[in-house]
């Protein structure tokens, strides 16, 4: 084939030019990187947008879900009134302290949401603030009865306007007036129990006073017998503190110091007290039966037994009746600790008072009558007569009591 300059120049620019075109081509190539990656960020603003929503809905329906725990914690929107029974030993400071109470029961979810909650209503409102203190107690709560409901049943305020006035006589057990306070739907008698066995309280009488084995009733012999009015459905916390508080004025400061001039604590006091109450006949008697307690407990080396009889009767009569299948304790076990009849394993004094005591008791424990008997006894019209000698006691027993000698 012949070579054709013009052709081959011809070809050539031709192919140059293609070769030029193809090298632009080439050479325009590395641009296309800058567009792919614009495509790639806009992916990705469009993926971070997503994710932002998500988190947006996703906080949202968080806050949502607590805003409803904590409206249904105020408002008890749906909760139930299955009862849980929440008990302080000890005086409740503040409406804190109370809401983690309540926290750890189950009935409340969002304790500090609560906590703020009761802050901002006490600003708020000037008058029934709920912040606390408390008084230490049993309390029967539920859910429904929301934040505010359960605050106020703590503050001691009253579901009913409803009164019942009862009156209680001198020489009543705690037992009875367990009793008679749950029959009149004054409070439940298990939450009494409670309270009477756990629950401190600051009066000067009881304040030290601890739950002891040997006593069927911690507080007994501090009720004060007396007519109180009580509301229907009171707390037992509030209804026990109507008779400490009465009890704890009426021994005043002179029976203290003439208790310290005896070598007595008030308990002692309490106790001989309340087997005076249950020994008389009448108030005229209570400073002579005194009298021989006192002297048989100054000579416990002749007269190691008090020899009366109201201490194991009390157990017999009053407490055995009362205790139930889950009571800690038999008859039998406290009656070792209150059988003060001779050749009992009691030496003076039962281990607390067999009953509550009025003021006239306590008077005649703290003053009893100059004499130095160291017996007394009865006859059918509840006469009272004492002896200074066993033989002597022997003597007026056959002569006006010959019952007794059985």
């Amino acid at each position: 084939m012949d070579f054709n300059p013009d052709t081959k120049s011809n070809t050539n620019d031709i192919y140059f030019s293609n070769q030029s075109d193809a090298s632009a081509a080439r050479t325009r190539q590395p641009q296309a990187a800058p567009t792919r990656r614009r495509k790639k960020k806009k992916s990705s603003g469009v993926g971070s947008t997503y994710l932002f929503f998500i988190i947006v809905i996703v906080l949202s329906m968080i806050f949502s879900i607590y805003a409803i725990l904590c409206m249904n914690d105020i408002l008890a929107i749906t909760k139930t009134k299955s009862s849980v029974t929440v008990s302080f030993t000890q005086q409740v400071k503040d409406s804190d302290e109370a809401i983690e109470a309540f926290s750890d029961n189950g009935l409340i979810k969002c304790k500090n949401f609560c906590k703020l909650f009761i802050k901002l209503r006490d600003k708020v409102f000037s008058s029934n603030k709920l912040g606390g203190p408390f008084d230490a107690g049993v309390y029967y709560l539920n859910g429904k009865m929301g934040l505010e409901g359960m605050l106020t049943t703590l503050k001691g305020e009253q579901k009913s306007s409803e009164t019942i006035s009862l009156t209680f006589p001198e020489g009543y057990t705690t037992a009875e007036i367990i009793e008679k306070l749950s029959e009149n739907d004054v409070c439940d008698k298990q939450a009494l129990i409670s309270v009477i066995q756990s629950t401190d309280y600051s009066y000067s009488l009881v304040s030290d006073l601890k739950a002891q084995d040997s006593v069927p009733y911690r507080l007994g012999g501090f009720l004060f017998p007396d007519t109180y009015e009580f509301y229907i459905d009171e707390s037992a916390s509030s209804t026990i503190k109507k008779f400490l508080q009465n009890g704890d004025e009426k021994y005043s400061q002179k029976y203290r110091d003439r208790a310290k001039e005896l070598g007595l604590t008030d308990y002692e006091v309490m106790t001989i007290a309340s087997i005076i109450q249950k020994e008389a006949a009448n108030e005229e008697q209570m400073k002579t039966i005194s009298a021989v307690i006192h002297n048989r407990l100054d000579d416990k080396a002749n007269f190691p037994w008090l020899g009366c009889q109201s201490t194991s009767d009390y157990i017999t009569n009053k407490v055995a009746p009362s205790l139930s299948s889950t009571s800690a304790h038999t008859a039998d076990y406290y009656m070792a600790y209150y059988n003060t009849n001779n050749n009992s394993t009691v030496s003076g004094l039962p281990a607390g008072p067999i009953c509550n005591p009025g003021q006239k008791a306590i008077e005649a424990a703290l003053w009893p009558s100059k004499s130095e008997a160291k017996f007394f006894f009865h006859d059918t019209n509840g006469k009272i007569y004492t002896a200074k000698t066993l033989q002597e006691f022997k003597e007026k027993v056959a002569k006006y009591a010959p019952y007794l000698e059985a």
